[in-house]
């Protein structure tokens, strides 16, 4: 990340046309010998094929929506391809929504497949058995997830840069754990937001904070009050805590929680995960006269000022064309960016000609490492790098951070990163 410069001039691409036209230069004056060029037969020489690469997240949705995050792949090709591309490689990026439902999720992947794509990056889905069959039937490995589905710390051609809602959990867990005297946790009723309560339990378990009461609610609901009376009643006093993990649905239920709260005259401590809330969601809401002032939050990445995040923010700036779907403090946008980070590191140690799924793969699984610039410990994907406890087989960054929302901004409760791998390999799976 630290040794990007900017060049003069963007270098350009060496396509086949401008290579034949060389070739042919060169021929006539050896003699039509190809070896005197410089190039055996039925290579291609210096040339560098295009690499396509797909990023999908639901869009215009009742539940979770992600626009930022093909907005700001299709911002990160334009960056890099002004610059010359990635080793001498134009990147090219479809974007696909996959609606927030499973059909979408595998029409994404198909699509994907249809499309030779190199590999499927910095995406966000919870149907991961939707799409990582027609993925691994085509060989395309999965780069970057969000981290909301089993499959993506499964599925052997996953490459997850976080720990997902599972480490944001057992922090959240260890986060509260000495601050809350019980805490209500209200989460999706849904087959992904099963694992939530025992994740934040084991977390609660390293300090003296009590298993969490598990109230289940609709992830996509318009009001959330009873689910609100619930937490409320159970948390019960200012020792208590309210924590919701409910996507884009949070801050319904947060807006519900805070009136009734107001109106019990109750001092009940909240908090959420930087998957759910976010500075956007706090800004848009009040800032520091909001529900959120004085929330803990758990997240996989420093804090949206940290100024290791300096690079994106350019990045954003110069190349986003002022798309408002794109902010930098979002958890997907980071995302995104941190995956997109990866793939650039494995092409450049493949150095040659075409990029393919399989090459793609091969380096991960050999051991390529990523330098993501502090942003998370260095990656890397090899048998020995991954917690391979049953439920989270692939997770190879087991790093959270604890954030508290201090006059309307989320800053460093403590600073730098806090590892939560024993607290996951001693969940109990659901």
């Amino acid at each position: 990340m630290t040794g990007w410069r900017r060049s003069s001039s963007p270098r350009p691409y060496r396509t086949k046309t401008a290579l034949s036209i060389s070739m042919a230069a060169c021929m006539a004056a050896v003699g039509a010998s190809l070896a005197g060029c410089g190039v055996l037969p039925g290579t291609s020489g210096d040339s560098r094929e295009p690499v396509t690469v797909m990023t999908f997240a639901p869009d215009e949705t009742k539940a979770t929506n992600m626009p930022g995050m093909p907005a700001m792949a299709q911002a990160y090709a334009r960056y890099v391809n002004s610059r010359g591309g990635i080793d001498g490689h134009e990147l090219r990026i479809l974007t696909c929504n996959e609606h927030n439902s499973p059909a979408g999720a595998a029409a994404c992947a198909r699509r994907a497949a249809k499309e030779n794509a190199a590999a499927v990056v910095g995406s966000y889905s919870q149907h991961g058995r939707a799409f990582m069959a027609p993925l691994e039937a085509a060989g395309i490995p999965y780069i970057g997830g969000f981290g909301v589905s089993e499959e993506e710390f499964t599925s052997y051609l996953s490459y997850p840069v976080n720990g997902g809602q599972a480490a944001l959990l057992a922090g959240n867990g260890r986060q509260l754990s000495n601050s809350c005297r019980k805490v209500s946790l209200v989460r999706p009723d849904t087959v992904t937001g099963d694992d939530l309560p025992l994740l934040l339990n084991a977390g609660l378990s390293e300090g003296r904070g009590k298993p969490s009461t598990d109230i289940k609610a609709a992830e996509d609901s318009t009001e959330y009050t009873a689910k609100a009376e619930e937490a409320l009643n159970d948390a019960g006093n200012a020792d208590g805590c309210v924590t919701a993990v409910l996507g884009e649905r949070t801050e319904t239920f947060f807006d519900s929680f805070r009136r009734l709260r107001d109106s019990e005259g109750e001092d009940v401590r909240i908090s959420s995960v930087l998957s759910s809330v976010g500075q956007p969601l706090i800004d848009r809401t009040g800032g520091a006269n909001g529900p959120f002032e004085g929330a803990y939050m758990t997240g996989w990445y420093p804090d949206a000022g940290d100024t290791r995040w300096g690079i994106m923010r350019d990045v954003i700036r110069e190349h986003a064309f002022g798309d408002n779907r794109i902010d930098a403090a979002d958890a997907g946008v980071q995302t995104t960016w941190i995956a997109y980070t990866v793939l650039r590191k494995v092409i450049e140690s493949l150095h040659r000609p075409e990029i393919t799924p399989g090459a793609v793969a091969h380096a991960l699984d050999g051991g390529v490492r990523v330098d993501t610039g502090g942003l998370t410990p260095t990656l890397r994907w090899r048998f020995e790098d991954m917690l391979g406890t049953p439920g989270f087989p692939r997770v190879v960054n087991r790093s959270v951070t604890f954030q508290v929302v201090r006059e309307g901004r989320l800053v460093a409760q403590k600073q730098g990163f806090v590892d939560v791998t024993t607290t996951m390999r001693d969940t109990p799976t659901a």
